[in-house]
C-alpha cells in the first residue's frame, strides 16, 4: 500500500488554537470516562436500593476483576493511541493503520485468554479479593456474568481511544454514552421487574458494552478518517506491539496498581473492620462506595489527560514544542480545578452525596460519611498528577510515565494501608489516602519542574 501523506495544515492538531483543541478533545473524553465510571456506579445504586449493603459489598469484591480488564484495555488502547498520534504527526498514516490492526487483534486474543483464566479460578480469586461467607454468593453471581462481557468491554475501551486519535472524539463519546443509557434503563428492569438480583445488574452492563463495541467497530470499518480496518493489517506487528506496549505501560500500571490496591484494601477493611465496632462487611461496603465516588472524580481528570494526548503526541512528532507546553499547562490547570471542586464537595456535602447510593442504617451512614471525608482529604492533588502522567506518556517518555503511574497507589498507598492500621486500626486505612495523595504530589512536582526547564530550552532553540 502506498503511504499517505498529509500536511500539518491539513490536520487541525497542528495549527488550531490549543485551547479550542483541548476543549474539543477533552470534553468527549471526560464524558466517556464519566460514563465508564457510571457503569459501576449505576450498578451500585440499583443494587444498594434493591439488595442492600451486602450486594454493594459484592460489587466491591468484584471490582478488582473490572480493574484487571481495564488495565489490559488501557495498556493497549492508550499505548496504541499514543503511538498512532505520533505517527500521524510524522505524516505516516500507513503506520497508524497498522497500529489499529495490531492493537485490535491483541485485544481480541487477550480478552478471551483473560476471561477463561478468571472463570477457571473464580472462587479462589474472589476469596483473595475479600469475599466473606456473607458476600460470596452475590460476588460469584455478579462476577461470573461480568466476565462474559470481557471481549466487548475491552474492544470498546481500546477503539474509543483510537477513535479520538483518528479525529473523532465526539463519536467515541457517543459510543460509550449510548451504552451507559442502555445500562441505566436495563438495570432497574432486570433487578426490580425480572428479579435477577446482582446478576441482572451485570447482564445490563455487558449488554451495553456489546452495543458500544459494535458501534465503534462499525466506525473503523466504514468511516475512519485517517485509520480504517484493513484485512492486510489485521495481524500483530512485533515492532508496533513493542512501541505501543511501552507507551501504554504507564496506563496499564495505573490500573494494575488499582487492582493490587483494591485487593489489599478489601482484605484490610474486612480484618480491621471485624476488630472494630464497625464490622468488616460494613467497612467494605462503605469504602466501596467512596472508591466509586473517587473514581468518578478522577475520571474527569483522566478525561482531560486523554483529551490532551492526541494534541501532545501530534505536536511532539511535528516538532512544535511551544504547542506541547501550552497544551500541558492548560490541561494541568483544568484538571487541578476539577479535583479541587470535587474535594470541596466531599468535605461540605458528604451526606447528600452518599444518599444517592441508598438509605442505610445509622451506623453504616456514620462510618461512610467519615470514610468519605477522611479518605478523600487529599484528592485535590489528583488532577495535576493525572495530567503529568498523560504528558510523559504521549510525548514518548514511557519510563517516567510508568514511574509516576506506580507512585501514588503501588509505592505509597499500599504500604501505608498495611503499616498505619498496625498502630491506628481501621482509622489508619482512612488516613493512608490523603497521606499518599500529598506525598505523591510533592514528588510529581519535581518531575514537572525538570521537564518544564527542558521544554523551555527546546522552545528557545526552535
Amino acid at each position: 500500500m502506498e503511504q499517505k501523506v498529509t500536511t500539518h495544515e491539513g490536520n487541525p492538531l497542528g495549527y488550531q488554537p490549543v485551547g479550542k483543541l483541548l476543549s474539543q478533545f477533552a470534553m468527549p473524553a471526560i464524558i466517556s470516562m464519566l460514563v465508564n465510571s457510571i457503569y459501576n456506579i449505576v450498578d451500585q445504586i440499583f443494587i444498594g436500593q434493591g439488595i442492600g449493603y451486602l450486594g454493594n459489598a459484592a460489587t466491591t469484591i468484584a471490582f478488582p476483576v473490572v480493574t484487571i480488564v481495564l488495565a489490559l484495555s488501557t495498556l493497549l488502547g492508550a499505548g496504541g493511541s499514543a503511538y498512532a498520534a505520533i505517527k500521524l504527526g510524522e505524516k505516516k498514516e500507513e503506520q497508524a493503520e497498522k497500529t489499529l490492526g495490531t492493537v485490535t487483534v491483541l485485544t481480541i486474543l487477550s480478552s478471551i485468554v483473560l476471561m477463561i483464566a478468571c472463570f477457571l479460578f473464580l472462587d479462589p480469586m474472589l476469596r483473595l479479593f475479600g469475599a466473606t461467607d456473607n458476600t460470596m454468593v452475590y460476588a460469584r453471581q455478579y462476577t461470573a456474568v461480568m466476565l462474559i462481557g470481557t471481549p466487548f468491554n475491552m474492544i470498546s475501551v481500546v477503539l474509543s481511544n483510537m477513535a479520538r486519535t483518528d479525529g473523532s472524539p465526539t463519536l467515541s463519546m457517543y459510543a460509550i454514552l449510548v451504552g451507559a443509557v442502555i445500562n441505566t434503563i436495563l438495570n432497574p428492569i432486570y433487578i426490580f421487574i425480572f428479579h435477577w438480583g446482582v446478576s441482572g445488574s451485570a447482564f445490563a452492563t455487558i449488554t451495553s458494552q456489546f452495543i458500544s463495541a459494535a458501534f465503534l467497530t462499525s466506525y473503523f470499518v466504514t468511516r475512519g478518517k485517517h485509520m480504517r480496518f484493513r484485512k492486510c493489517y489485521m495481524k500483530i506487528d512485533p515492532q508496533i506491539f513493542r512501541s505501543a506496549f511501552s507507551l501504554g505501560m504507564s496506563s496499564g500500571i495505573t490500573q494494575i496498581a488499582s487492582t493490587i490496591l483494591q485487593i489489599v484494601l478489601n482484605n484490610s477493611l474486612v480484618f480491621y473492620g471485624n476488630h472494630s465496632e464497625v464490622g468488616g462487611d460494613v467497612a467494605l461496603s462503605a469504602m466501596g462506595i467512596v472508591s466509586k465516588i473517587s473514581m468518578t472524580l478522577v475520571s474527569i481528570c483522566i478525561g482531560i489527560g486523554i483529551g490532551s494526548q492526541p494534541i501532545l503526541g501530534f505536536n511532539k512528532g511535528a516538532g512544535q514544542p511551544k504547542r506541547v507546553k501550552r497544551t500541558f499547562l492548560l490541561a494541568a490547570a483544568a484538571s487541578t480545578s476539577v479535583s479541587f471542586v470535587g474535594w470541596l464537595a466531599c468535605q461540605i456535602f458528604p451526606g447528600p452525596i452518599l444518599s444517592i447510593f441508598g438509605t442505610q442504617d445509622a451506623e453504616f451512614s456514620y462510618f461512610a460519611i467519615r470514610c468519605l471525608k477522611v479518605f478523600m482529604l487529599g484528592i485535590f492533588t489528583a488532577g495535576f498528577q493525572v495530567v503529568v502522567t498523560s504528558y510523559f506518556q504521549s510525548t514518548g517518555q514511557p519510563l517516567k510515565a510508568s514511574i509516576l503511574s506506580m507512585l501514588r497507589q503501588l509505592l505509597l498507598l499500599i504500604p501505608l494501608v498495611l503499616i498505619l492500621p498496625l498502630h491506628f486500626g481501621l482509622d489508619g486505612i482512612l488516613y493512608a489516602g490523603p497521606l499518599a495523595d500529598i506525598l505523591s504530589a510533592i514528588i510529581v512536582s519535581q518531575f514537572v519542574i525538570r521537564e518544564m526547564k527542558k521544554l523551555d530550552k527546546v522552545c528557545k532553540e526552535a
